[in-house]
């Protein structure tokens, strides 16, 4: 089985020393995706649901490059630093996803790594 990597388009990739997604065989795997700005900071700060947008335009472009599209994804999972703001949240998940409807796990998390970041996700997907 070969494995494929995505990089970290920040510096948090080969400072933390991981990929944004990585494939082994029919399995793509996309890290938790935030929506960083190149410099470190927070696009969107204040807004979850535009940061959702961002994040899962972000996973999308991961599983294309490996291979895979969101029809693929299988679990998700959505850290929100603010449980009132899962409306938002989700309403950017369920554009994606309404038909496909992964299994999905919604969490309230004291803090992402930079503090304007609201919102992560992370996926799973089977091209099998």
């Amino acid at each position: 089985m070969k494995r494929q990597q995505v990089p970290v388009a920040t510096h948090l990739g080969p400072t933390i020393g991981y990929s944004r997604a990585v494939r082994a065989g029919d399995l793509v795997f996309v890290s938790g995706t935030t929506a960083t700005s190149p410099e470190g900071g927070a696009l969107h700060p204040g807004d979850a649901g535009k940061q959702a947008e961002v994040v899962l335009e972000r996973i999308g472009a991961a599983l294309r490059e490996l291979g895979a599209s969101f029809e693929d994804v299988v679990e998700t999972r959505i850290y929100i630093t603010d449980i009132s703001m899962w409306p938002a949240v989700g309403a950017a998940h369920g554009a994606v996803f309404k038909d496909i409807r992964p299994s999905s796990t919604l969490v309230e998390v004291g803090a992402l790594i930079f503090p304007d970041l609201l919102v992560e996700i992370s996926a799973i997907a089977s091209t099998a």
